[in-house]
């Protein structure tokens, strides 16, 4: 029966994602708009509209459209944007890569910080270091992040004049070959350490904003989840058994209660990689995130849809590969039938 598991999984995933694609496909014919004018242009003369809309099959039933819909994606065609008038799929190639890129650090911050945090907060419970982590946790969740961004806007480039104020790029960089679309592994791949200090230096402010709210709420995930371990039995007994304190802490205790911290982390990240909406167009960072401002702006629906079957890719992935790191960590894990 643990065999099936893999199978079901995928069953499942190839499920939601045909729930997905249906929703979007048909919520695109309650929104206002008409895809047939905005390609055609707002000049365009009746006829010319009905000729384009003609040459789409928007004047075909439904359901005839929704099946062609269907058969595209199968063979992996997400349409064509009608902003850039390039296929969505392209589209999402060029910009996935700066929201990969930016999603990464601020959830490697988050992990780097987070965990240690939480872990000494729960160690330290009622302490100095106990409240501090609280209060930076409470106001992690607490602040707006359009509000954040701008105040490490004006912090950090207005005031001090250390770090740029958006851009993955200074305007007088030096063009160079973009093999992943990761600028920090492209500039070490080519050994341009200037242009990889450069886009360090770009990425610091976004990620910084991206991550916290996510580094407030795994901190105080770890906390609770380290709280309630360090009440168990087998941790009393190694401390009775003269255990060393750092191998109970973070050899069994942070073991155990990092099974839920896992699945906020993974919901965490595919957030992330969906697009950071809001400080990717404070930031102008040319991410995922700011694309699908301009296609829901400009009700580029083609790419809307694309973006959104990205998204939800990305979540599926993600919960696989909790289910996989669950009985990593933890053994007692199992998978059943």
């Amino acid at each position: 029966m643990r065999g099936m598991y893999p199978l079901r999984r995928l069953l499942l995933m190839a499920l939601v994602l045909w729930v997905v694609t249906t929703i979007t496909f048909f919520l695109s014919y309650v929104v206002p708009g008409d895809p047939a004018r905005l390609i055609a242009g707002a000049t365009a003369s009746p006829e010319q509209v009905e000729r384009v809309r003609h040459e789409l099959g928007l004047d075909r039933p439904v359901s005839y459209q929704y099946v062609a819909y269907l058969n595209r994606l199968a063979h992996g065609d997400l349409g064509q944007s009608l902003q850039s008038r390039r296929p969505v799929i392209a589209d999402i190639r060029d910009y996935f890569g700066a929201t990969f890129e930016l999603s990464t650090l601020a959830l490697l911050v988050t992990l780097v910080i987070g965990i240690p945090l939480g872990v000494l907060s729960a160690i330290y419970k009622d302490t100095f270091i106990d409240h501090v982590s609280r209060l930076f946790s409470l106001s992690g969740i607490s602040f707006p992040v359009f509000w954040l961004a701008l105040l490490l806007q004006v912090l950090f480039s207005q005031v001090l004049g250390v770090l740029p104020l958006g851009g993955r790029l200074g305007t007088g960089a030096a063009a160079f070959k973009v093999n992943t679309g990761l600028y920090l592994l492209d500039s070490l791949l080519s050994g341009n350490m200037p242009l990889f200090k450069e886009a360090l230096r770009h990425l610091i402010l976004p990620a910084t904003c991206v991550a916290y709210p996510t580094l407030a709420m795994v901190t105080r995930m770890v906390r609770a989840n380290m709280l309630e371990v360090l009440q168990q039995d087998f941790i009393r007994t190694a401390h009775s058994l003269g255990f060393p304190p750092k191998a109970v802490f973070f050899r069994y205790a942070l073991k155990n209660a990092m099974i839920s911290t896992i699945t906020v982390v993974g919901l965490a990240y595919g957030y992330l990689l969906g697009g950071s909406l809001l400080a990717e167009m404070i930031f102008s960072w040319p991410g995922l995130g700011r694309y699908t401002a301009f296609a829901i702006i400009n009700s580029d629906y083609p790419a809307v849809m694309g973006v959104t079957i990205t998204i939800a890719l990305s979540y599926m992935a993600l919960n696989l590969l909790i289910d996989i790191l669950y009985g990593i960590i933890d053994p007692r894990v199992r998978i059943q039938g």
